[in-house]
């Protein structure tokens, strides 16, 4: 499967980490070519780097961005989308304050993403994961659990494929709309890491009997 990953920061990084370990092929695009180019480099194998405005060639489409870039970023590329599976990896932070989430009522940043790209499936995935923890593939021994949201099955199913193949566990967190509260969980993480120590090494785990 080829990735392609808009962004070059930290989510990035980590998801192509995840990404080349599971055997996959990894198109980076940034608006900064020689950070893209960087990335690229690190991540080795045979990923490749562009421009932000070459065309996403990837099977799935990685915005791994700040929820408010991803917006500028979909309106630059618009129809450019269309037929791809769009994972959206956002929390939709009030980044002024950080202390409210957008946007406001009952809707989500992955459901506001896929109302701007009408051609595209959006899957929410990967937000209530943390960077170093996803680098690394596990906490404390523990495989990480990703909550995949989406309303197309075959979606869906492309990201958990991918979710698996990279060493993690795909946890079905139901349709788009769930979105809200994965968006909400990602949002403790975040806010809670102060009291955690302020590692940013911590993972939320879904056990069982």
């Amino acid at each position: 499967m080829k990735i392609s990953i808009i962004g070059t920061g930290n989510m990035a990084r980590a998801i192509g980490t995840r990404a080349v370990a599971g055997g996959h092929s990894v198109q980076v695009l940034n608006r900064d070519p020689a950070k893209a180019d960087a990335l690229a480099k690190d991540l080795g194998a045979d990923s490749t780097a562009g421009p932000l405005d070459d065309a996403p060639s990837g099977d799935l489409v990685v915005l791994a961005l700040y929820y408010e870039p991803a917006l500028e970023v979909i309106g630059q590329h618009g129809a450019g989308l269309d037929g791809k599976v769009v994972v959206d990896i956002t929390n939709p932070v009030d980044t002024a304050t950080f202390d409210g989430m957008l946007p406001a009522g009952d809707s989500s940043g992955a459901q506001e993403i896929q109302k701007r790209l009408p051609g595209s499936t959006v899957v929410k995935a990967f937000n209530t994961t943390l960077a170093g923890p996803l680098t690394a593939g596990e906490v404390d021994g523990q495989p990480l659990d990703v909550l995949v949201a989406a309303d197309d099955a075959d979606a869906k199913a492309a990201v958990t494929s991918f979710v698996e193949s990279a060493g993690l566990r795909a946890l079905d967190a139901g349709p788009l709309r769930r979105a809200r509260e994965l968006e909400a969980l990602g949002f403790l993480q975040m806010a809670m890491q102060g009291a955690l120590g302020n590692t940013w090494g911590t993972t939320f785990k879904v056990l069982g009997a």
